[in-house]
């Protein structure tokens, strides 16, 4: 392949990459816009909201009204212990899967794969009969307990121990180290990379979750944010203002995860193919 081949396949990835990007983002800056505008609903053209003057209001309403706190800090409980949960068991089941020999292990791990493939739509009717029958509706333990542990966390976390060399390991043993000393303090350091990836693809999960925080809350208590916005919707009888407002507040935590952690999260996801 000669400069010039080269040099035009760059530019057109780059191109494309644009393109996508800017696909990406519109929305983004068209909610931050309709967000700092009084009654975005009474312009007609873009241009007269891209002239319109530029308000907090729709802020400072959002965050004061309609219990949108509460739901705030709903959505941090919830999505806080159950990514905790998930980097803890996800640990503990991707270590013994990839590193324990014991009877059925084939079979059980292949049940893991077979509840990875099955939509929520299908658990949803069996889940919530489970929920009402041990009296979990309206509760934090509805929200939290049934997702501490995920299929696709334990997978993961499963496939990269494997690619782990473990000669470390045997070293540690020889050493008379235990099992739980390996697994937190030898598999764990290594394994920081995916854990990484695992907790904020949870927490992100389940801070943007709105299926079951629907199906299993019934009052303004123990409402999730997604939740939240959606009966604020129906209250305000689509006061875009303020929805995107308080839509522009729920997507902080998202982009200050990615901006924090983005170098971990390509490290996270680069480092098994890395591997050798």
């Amino acid at each position: 392949m000669n400069r010039s081949t080269t040099a035009f396949s760059h530019y057109a990835v780059n191109v494309l990459l644009f393109i996508v990007a800017l696909g990406m983002l519109t929305p983004m800056t068209w909610m931050i816009i309709t967000s700092l505008r009084a009654n975005p609903e009474q312009y007609g053209t873009l241009t007269e909201i891209l002239g319109a003057a530029t308000t907090l209001e729709n802020y400072r309403d959002a965050w004061q009204s309609d219990n949108f706190l509460r739901y705030f800090m709903n959505s941090l409980l919830v999505a806080s212990f159950v990514t905790a949960g998930n980097v803890l068991f996800c640990l503990w089941a991707g270590y013994a899967f990839a590193r324990r020999q014991f009877r059925g292990k084939g079979l059980l791990f292949a049940t893991v794969l077979g509840v990875l493939i099955v939509p929520q739509q299908v658990i949803m009717i069996p889940l919530y009969r489970l929920m009402a029958e041990i009296g979990w509706i309206n509760s934090y333990a509805a929200l939290i307990v049934p997702w501490l542990v995920t299929p696709f966390g334990i997978f993961l976390v499963k496939q990269y121990i494997e690619s782990m060399p473990s000669e470390i390991e045997d070293a540690a043993r020889i050493d008379g180290a235990g099992e739980w000393y390996i697994m937190f303090r030898v598999v764990l350091p290594l394994a920081r990379p995916v854990m990484t990836v695992l907790a904020i693809y949870i927490f992100l999960s389940n801070w943007n979750a709105f299926l079951f925080p629907f199906l299993f809350t019934n009052d303004e208590a123990h409402r999730t944010l997604p939740v939240g916005l959606a009966f604020y919707l129906g209250k305000q009888s689509i006061d875009w203002g303020h929805l995107m407002a308080g839509a522009s507040i729920a997507a902080l935590p998202v982009l200050a995860l990615f901006v924090l952690f983005q170098k971990r999260i390509i490290e996270g996801l680069t480092a098994g193919a890395l591997k050798e």
